[in-house]
């Protein structure tokens, strides 16, 4: 397959999310001259180090990779400048191109976002929407510059949150979704005289940020709304996983589960209901039911510390929970 004014193109990705895209280009007409990559981390089992999706498309495409440390350092930069690119395709790095290394391609970068940007600038932009209880997101294409996911705007699409999907799933879907929005871009860039602006500049007023998960906040608050409850589940997944700690039984430490499914229960359906319960209090009966900050809340799906998944109903029957029993709710210094 031929294609006119063909690219040289390198393009840079760790994760999952690029590979959609990058499997895009390969069949394509342009040429990938290397795939850059994160380096892989040091080996500390027998089983190596944890796949890295971009590295396995590269070996299984027999693509020349190349993983520095520090995509910026004056070496990185050197070997870059040798592959004389015509264009970066960024997606899932992990590492701010700064100008220096920007600049090593004729037609600079493009970076495949997983939000409609201004939104969500930053290392989480899928999971931080689905947190918030956006009902949509999206994809875009920006033309880099040196400022975090702050370029012009090639190219966006917009899609709805489905009510049960989790972060993990939505980012699938949404890489998906960005396959033809980095082939339109490069389209685009191929033609581009290298003067004029190429896409919409972002407005600054409309930014916000979506910083990288941390285990810390994956604790669930059992006083939030139930809505907001069921987003932090799903938003949490496939890391850092949303968490709860309860004490079984009196005494003994705390027990720490992974909360991976709920659902919203009516009072009318639990002896008491709600009646005399704060949040974080369990209803007792054969379901595990908590009270959150505006009702009733099922775990349906959980995953005990060390053990396999089961739903709240077996974990319950091992236990046997009495009403009033509580999980514990975050405390911040």
């Amino acid at each position: 397959m031929s294609t006119p004014n063909a690219l040289k193109i390198v393009v840079m990705g760790t994760g999952p999310f690029a590979v959609p895209s990058f499997e895009a280009i390969r069949k394509s007409g342009d040429s990938i001259v290397a795939v850059v990559t994160k380096p892989e981390p040091p080996v500390k089992s027998r089983k190596g180090p944890p796949p890295a999706p971009v590295r396995t498309w590269a070996e299984e495409n027999g693509l020349p990779i190349f993983d520095p440390m520090i995509i910026n350092d004056d070496e990185a930069v050197r070997k870059l400048v040798e592959l004389a690119p015509d264009l970066l395709v960024v997606c899932d790095y992990g590492q701010i191109l700064k100008p220096q290394a920007l600049g090593v391609a004729r037609l600079g970068g493009i970076n495949l976002h997983g939000s409609l940007l201004p939104a969500y600038r930053g290392a989480a932009p899928v999971q931080r929407a689905l947190l918030s209880g956006d009902p949509e997101t999206g994809v875009c294409v920006i033309h880099m510059t040196p400022r975090l996911d702050g370029g012009p705007v090639i190219a966006k699409t917009a899609t709805a949150i489905t009510p049960d999907e989790t972060a993990g799933e939505l980012e699938e879907r949404l890489s998906e979704l960005g396959v033809e929005l980095v082939i339109q871009s490069i389209d685009q860039l191929r033609q581009w005289d290298g003067e004029q602006t190429i896409g919409e500049i972002q407005d600054p007023e409309l930014a916000t940020k979506a910083p990288r998960l941390n285990k810390r906040e994956a604790q669930i608050d059992w006083t939030w709304p139930r809505a907001k409850i069921d987003c932090h589940v799903r938003g949490m997944q496939p890391w850092p996983i949303a968490y709860s700690e309860i004490e079984v039984r009196s005494g003994k430490p705390a027990q720490r589960i992974a909360v991976l499914a709920v659902s919203n229960v009516e009072d009318a359906d639990i002896e008491d209901g709600s009646n005399g319960l704060v949040p974080g209090q369990v209803t007792g009966g054969k379901d595990l039911v908590v009270c959150c900050g505006d009702g009733l809340l099922r775990i349906d799906s959980l995953r005990p510390a060390g053990k396999n998944q089961m739903s709240g109903e077996q974990w319950m029957r091992g236990h046997q929970l009495q009403r009033g029993v509580a999980f514990e709710l975050p405390t911040f210094e």
